[in-house]
């Protein structure tokens, strides 16, 4: 379930683009104004937004908000903006450079966006940067890493609910073997984890728990060193379990010394029209305080009233 609150009555393109222009205008950006519109708009409203602000202004919606907003606000509200698909690209193509290199960030979209949407991904991504989302991986990638990764980005995921109880039994005995043999980069244990539907790994593992006494992601804690074994471990939570993700990544980017206001920013913009809703209530569950409260304790100024408003917050 999505967060986000849009109202019953949205104005026009035309009248929101002409909002934000007046934001834009005077002495000091309006940053409520703009909150007011953006946070309260979804990924297609926002998209024709953009056209019509483009149409009338001769300028880029995000290049006005770039030269208006700063830091962590700017930030939240230029990838908030982007469409799903644009922002995802480019997230991920960050994801390959250099300084902001993050096989995290590669897996998470990799496992938590549907097939069709991932394929939307890729097409944004090639549409962008004139190349793969694939080769550019394989560049920036090595080893264990780029033998997940490529394959996690390269698959189409049947979506539906049918499982194989029989596969199911016989591939959670293959993951063991393998598990217990600390091969965890076999290509057995790969092909599994990157080509099986979400409902047929759940089963899987569920089976896994079952003949074997442990949850899969237990076990796959035996060299709490390993980046790769981690990276393993977060894949196979991520694809049966998102939301349990999404708030230990929440929990951890909030709670530590100083915010990571880089992940912080990614869940909210990402998951708000998702299941953000779920992720709230699991980090309720889990940590006894709601999200908004954790938010509001560890953030200030636009930037907390932007990720609160996407929260579900304010007035539409």
């Amino acid at each position: 379930m999505a967060t986000l609150k849009v109202p019953a009555c949205v104005p026009s393109p035309h009248e929101d683009s002409e909002q934000l222009r007046k934001a834009f205008e005077g002495w000091g950006t309006n940053e409520a104004l703009i909150i007011s519109i953006l946070a309260h708009r979804n990924a297609d409203q926002r998209r024709q937004i953009q056209k019509t602000y483009a149409e009338t202004y001769g300028e880029e919606l995000l290049k006005s908000l770039e030269k208006e907003l700063s830091s962590d606000f700017e930030r939240a509200v230029l990838l908030w903006t982007l469409h799903p698909s644009e922002r995802d690209a480019l997230l991920a193509n960050e994801a390959t450079k250099m300084f902001t290199s993050s096989n995290w960030v590669l897996m998470e979209i990799a496992c938590s966006r549907s097939s069709h949407d991932l394929l939307q991904v890729k097409q944004a991504y090639h549409a962008k940067f004139k190349r793969s989302l694939e080769e550019d991986i394989a560049f920036h990638t090595s080893g264990d890493f780029r033998k997940l990764l490529v394959p996690l980005v390269s698959t189409y995921r049947y979506e539906g609910d049918e499982v194989n109880v029989t596969v199911a039994k016989r591939e959670a005995k293959i993951l063991n073997e393998k598990i217990k043999d600390k091969h965890y980069n076999d290509e057995e244990l790969i092909r599994i984890f990157t080509t099986r539907s979400k409902a047929q790994l759940n089963a899987t593992f569920n089976q896994y728990n079952n003949a074997f006494g442990n949850a899969i992601t237990k076990d796959l804690k035996a060299d709490l060193d390993d980046e790769f074994l981690k990276l393993l471990r977060a894949t196979a939570k991520l694809l049966t379990y998102p939301e349990k993700y999404f708030e230990k990544l929440l929990r951890l980017s909030i709670n530590k010394l100083g915010t990571d206001e880089g992940a912080l920013t990614r869940v909210i913009t990402t998951r708000a029209e998702v299941d953000l809703h779920r992720i709230k209530e699991e980090y309720q569950r889990r940590n006894s305080v709601p999200l908004d409260r954790a938010i509001e304790k560890d953030t200030s100024g636009d930037y907390e009233k932007f990720l609160l408003a996407l929260l579900g917050h304010g007035d539409c």
